[in-house]
C-alpha cells in the first residue's frame, strides 16, 4: 500500500461540511415550518392578528432571558457532566442579593448586575469546590442529589430570611412604546437587550479566548486536556462558576419584570432543562435559540388555552422533543 493511502486509511473520518450544513438547514427549515404552522392556528383561535403578533414580541423577548439562564446550565452540563438541579434556587439566591441592594442603597436595578454576577460566580466556586470536586460529589446519583438538597436549602434559606411575602423590584423611569402595534415594555427590551449581550460574550469567551479553549478541551476530552498541561479541576470550578453567574446576571435583568419569592426559581429551572434539552445538551449557542423558541411556545400557549398554565405546552415540546430528537435540535447523536 503507498505512503498516500496509508495516510487516508488512517485518518478520522471527517462529515463533509455540505452534509452537516443540510442537516442543520433541514431543521432549521422545519423548526420555521412549525412555527409558521403554529402563529396560524394562533390566529384562528384569537381571531386578531395584534394579539398573536403581540405574543410572538412578548415571546421573543422573555425567550432572550430563558436563552441565558440555560446556557449557564448547558455549559455546566457540556464540561462537567452535571445536571445542577440548584440553578434555579441560584438565580433566587441572585434575585434577592438585587432586591437587597436596591432597598439598602437605592441603586439601579440593572446596576445590581456588578454585584450579582460576581458574588454568584463565587458562590458557583464554592458549592463545586465544597461539595461537588470531592468523592463525594463523583456519581451521577450523588451530584444530584447534592444539587437537588442545595436547591431545598437555598429555598428554605430565603423563606426564613425573607419571609413568603412577594416583592417587586421597581424600575425607574420605565416606558412602554408601540411596535408594529403590539406594545413592548422598556423594562423587558432592556432585559432581553441585555441577555443577548452577556450571551454573545460567553459565546467570544469560549470561541476567542485561552479559557474558553481550555474549557472546550476538558470538554471534549479531560484526560487528554490534562496531558497537555491544563489544570482539570480548575477548570471544573471555573466553568461552574460561570455557569452559576449566568443565572446571577440574568436574575439581576429579570428582577423588575417578576414577583420576587424564596420558590421563584422552581419555575425558571424546569423551563431552562426544557431549552437545554431543546437546544442540545452541552450547546451553548442551542440553548440561546431553545430560549427563544420556549418563550415563543409559552406565549402561544395562553392563546391556545385561553389562560391556562403557559407551561402545558413548554412540556408537550419537552415531551416531542424526547421522542423525535434526544439530542436536541443542535446536539449531536452519540457515537
Amino acid at each position: 500500500m503507498s505512503e498516500t493511502a496509508q495516510r487516508a486509511a488512517l485518518a478520522p473520518e471527517v462529515s463533509p461540511p455540505q452534509k452537516k450544513d443540510r442537516g442543520f438547514l433541514g431543521r432549521a427549515g422545519v423548526v420555521g415550518g412549525v412555527l409558521v404552522v403554529a402563529i396560524v392556528v394562533a390566529l384562528l383561535q384569537s381571531g386578531s392578528g395584534l394579539v398573536v403578533w403581540q405574543s410572538v414580541v412578548t415571546g421573543l423577548l422573555t425567550g432572550g432571558l430563558y436563552g441565558l439562564i440555560a446556557m449557564g446550565l448547558t455549559l455546566i452540563f457540556g464540561v462537567l457532566d452535571i445536571v445542577n438541579f440548584a440553578h434555579g434556587a441560584l438565580l433566587a439566591v441572585a434575585m434577592f442579593i438585587s432586591f437587597g441592594m436596591v432597598q439598602a442603597t437605592g441603586m439601579h436595578p440593572y446596576l445590581t448586575l456588578v454585584i450579582a454576577i460576581p458574588a454568584l460566580f463565587l458562590i458557583g466556586a464554592a458549592v463545586h469546590r465544597g461539595l461537588l470536586s470531592g468523592t463525594g460529589g463523583s456519581s451521577l446519583e450523588n451530584q444530584l442529589l447534592i444539587t437537588l438538597g442545595l436547591s431545598l436549602l437555598l429555598e428554605n434559606g430565603l423563606l426564613m430570611f425573607f419571609g413568603a411575602e412577594p416583592k417587586t423590584i421597581a424600575l425607574p423611569g420605565d416606558f412602554q412604546f408601540p411596535l408594529l402595534g403590539a406594545v413592548v415594555a422598556g423594562s423587558r427590551l432592556y432585559a432581553f437587550l441585555g441577555a443577548i449581550l452577556l450571551g454573545a460574550l460567553l459565546y467570544w469567551l469560549l470561541r476567542r479566548t485561552r479559557l474558553g479553549t481550555a474549557i472546550r478541551a476538558v470538554a471534549a476530552h479531560g484526560p487528554g486536556a490534562e496531558l497537555v498541561g491544563i489544570n482539570v479541576r480548575r477548570i471544573h470550578t471555573l466553568t461552574f462558576a460561570i455557569g452559576t453567574a449566568c443565572a446571577g446576571a440574568a436574575a439581576a435583568l429579570a428582577g423588575p419584570l417578576v414577583t420576587v419569592t424564596p420558590t421563584l426559581g422552581e419555575q425558571f429551572n424546569i423551563t431552562a432543562f426544557v431549552v437545554v434539552v431543546l437546544g442540545g445538551m452541552g450547546n451553548v449557542v442551542g440553548a440561546l435559540v431553545g430560549g427563544l423558541l420556549i418563550g415563543l411556545v409559552e406565549q402561544l400557549t395562553t392563546i391556545y388555552l385561553g389562560g391556562q398554565s403557559s407551561l402545558l405546552g413548554v412540556f408537550v415540546v419537552f415531551i416531542l422533543v424526547l421522542f423525535l430528537r434526544p439530542q436536541g435540535l443542535f446536539g449531536r447523536k452519540a457515537a
